[in-house]
């Protein structure tokens, strides 16, 4: 784990993590707990639909691998919390093309997953966004761009677009502001291939 610039702790996966974490459960409730907050394995096991073994064993897991710890401060008798040890998680594009063919594997698994995050939360974003405020509804943005780069000029943006993320952390209002929200913003920047 790392400390970013702005003071965020900052997991970069590296070959065994990557095994530890590339499973669709444990990457949602790592997600779970980096959003919602510190949590039991029962209080997820009921959010996610399992059984609270499969969350304990998965929290476990994450464990082991520095991902979660205990948030004793949250417990009561015998009940175990956990936290998330880090706020993000940061992906060494390395893995997709390591020389053994399992952490390949893990890393395509791993980004799949990703995709399939970032599909589930816009789709749940365009079936409920009836429900938000206009001044919500009319803020989100679902925009897609199409640019013809080479790969130093897409390194190039990626890194703007990040940058300027980032700049936005210096300005976020307090926690008890009644009108912010957790706001997702989603970056994909990929090449395509034109059709034959």
């Amino acid at each position: 784990m790392t400390e970013h610039p702005e003071g965020r702790k900052v997991r970069t996966l590296d070959a065994r993590s990557l095994r530890g974490i590339a499973h669709p459960l444990r990457m949602r409730l790592l997600g779970s707990l980096r959003i919602d907050g510190p949590a039991t394995a029962s209080q997820l096991a009921a959010r996610f639909g399992e059984s609270s073994g499969a969350t304990s064993y998965h929290l476990r897991q994450l464990a082991a691998h520095g991902f979660v710890e205990d948030a004793p401060e949250h417990g009561k008798g015998r009940e175990r919390w956990w936290r998330a040890a880090h706020e993000t998680t940061v992906f060494n594009d390395r893995l997709a093309r390591d020389a053994d063919p399992v952490v390949r594997g893990a890393a395509a698994l791993y980004m799949q997953h990703v995709a399939a995050f970032h599909a589930e939360g816009l789709a749940t974003w365009v079936g409920t966004s009836h429900e938000w405020p206009e001044e919500w509804q009319s803020s989100a943005d679902i925009s897609d761009h199409t640019l013809r780069l080479t790969p130093a000029l897409a390194s190039e943006l990626d890194a703007k677009v990040h940058q300027l993320i980032e700049s936005y952390r210096e300005s976020a209002p307090a926690d008890d502001d009644p009108e912010a929200e957790l706001v997702r913003i989603h970056t994909h920047v990929f090449p395509t291939r034109r059709p034959d």
